[in-house]
């Protein structure tokens, strides 16, 4: 395997584990397991690469008359998006949503700095 394959996996794996401390950390965050953890990580990182710029774009005024807040927000839409797909990710509420990406963001600069 290449190199680049097996930091793309190895950051993989972090990203689900990142997932699956957020779970613990941030009621109405919602998984079933490493496996599901996982493939959450993955689709929220394709949300992220896909999904993020067109919303960002898309409340860019909202995001300017709220000094940026509204980011937040967007970053919570990301993810209740990912947990209406992804079978054993599930987000109650917007609030979880919102609270859960910034827990996860945080969970995952920690787990990759000192993992990865």
């Amino acid at each position: 395997m290449a190199n680049g394959a097996i930091q793309f996996i190895l950051r993989w794996l972090v990203s689900g584990l990142a997932v699956l401390a957020t779970a613990q950390i941030v009621t109405g965050f919602q998984v079933q397991g490493f496996a599901s953890a996982c493939w959450a990580a993955l689709a929220i990182g394709f949300a992220n690469a896909v999904i993020w710029p067109i919303l960002f774009f898309l409340t860019l005024p909202i995001n300017f008359l709220t000094l940026g807040l509204f980011t937040f927000v967007v970053n919570g839409a990301v993810i209740k998006i990912c947990g209406a797909f992804i079978p054993g990710f599930n987000v109650t509420s917007w609030f979880a949503a919102i609270v859960g990406s910034i827990v996860l963001s945080i969970v995952s600069l920690a787990l990759h700095a000192i993992l990865v």
